[in-house]
């Protein structure tokens, strides 16, 4: 049975989001939500395809799994522009009522690029709530600031294209730092939203004890897993984490120039939920 996905609008920490919810297509012995923790600006849109494909195969393994625009994103309140990062994790937490209200016993957190960062923030705030057993990552984003770095380096590259000279990263950052907001790749950047994303580093970010990390890594056939994140997972291991590492084979759909599936890395996820 192909599930339908329930479009609405649930309150947020600063206006209204809008959702999509997938509801289970058959019961589980222990019911579970899953939500899902979006990557950052382009990269969002890039990947809707793929993740509405996930969150219908979640579905019908039993899952209720919820899609929700953040503030100043997709189809909710707000600019872009005016989004800051604790409104986001109030969002997120939004999200786990939500589907604690609506029959869930437990919510599982599945993180994409900087998703991941948001996911394990968030967590933090449930370590001492028995809600979160299971999270799932799609090429986590390993620290903030390596991203914000590279994010920024598209305001050069456009600036250089337009004979226009332009400003580095580190102008960019001072500006940042100073208050102020900054445009990149037509996205207007608060200093609210980008400092705090660049403070994260999920080398201090690992989940309690206890609860499973499925670690999905894209990458070209027979490639090994990044070092760097070979070495965070260690260093997860060493605190007790229980981690699984799948190597998948694919494109990184969240930034082709066009609208690109990875149909292993669907597969890969659908074979790791079923486990549970």
């Amino acid at each position: 049975m192909n599930t339908v996905a329930q479009p609405d609008f649930i309150p947020g920490h600063s206006g209204n989001l809008f959702i999509l919810y997938f509801p289970p297509n058959r019961a589980r012995d222990k019911h579970k939500g899953v939500l899902f923790f979006p990557p950052f600006a382009e990269e969002l849109n890039k990947s809707r395809r793929m993740v509405a494909l996930q969150a219908r195969r979640c579905a019908e393994l039993g899952y209720g799994v919820l899609l929700l625009d953040l503030y100043g994103t997709g189809d909710s309140s707000g600019d872009f522009g005016q989004a800051h990062w604790s409104q986001w994790r109030q969002d997120m937490l939004a999200g786990v009522t939500w589907l604690l209200d609506h029959g869930a016993r437990k919510v599982d957190f599945w993180g994409l690029r900087t998703g991941a960062l948001l996911a394990l923030d968030v967590a933090r705030e449930l370590e001492s709530a028995d809600i979160l057993d299971h999270i799932l990552l799609w090429n986590p984003v390993l620290k903030g600031q390596v991203f914000v770095t590279q994010f920024l380096r598209l305001r050069m590259a456009a600036d250089l294209a337009n004979s226009a000279g332009g400003v580095d990263t580190q102008q960019l950052r001072a500006a940042l730092q100073q208050g102020e907001s900054v445009e990149v790749a037509g996205y207007d950047l608060a200093p609210e939203l980008v400092l705090p994303m660049e403070a994260l580093d999920l080398q201090v970010l690992p989940p309690r004890p206890g609860v499973r990390v499925d670690w999905f890594e894209l990458a070209g056939e027979n490639r090994p897993i990044s070092p760097a994140s070979a070495k965070l997972v260690e260093a997860w291991r060493a605190t007790d984490v229980d981690v699984d590492i799948h190597q998948v084979v694919g494109d990184a759909f969240w930034s082709t120039p066009e609208i690109t599936l990875a149909p292993d890395l669907l597969d890969a996820t659908t074979q790791a939920l079923g486990r549970v």
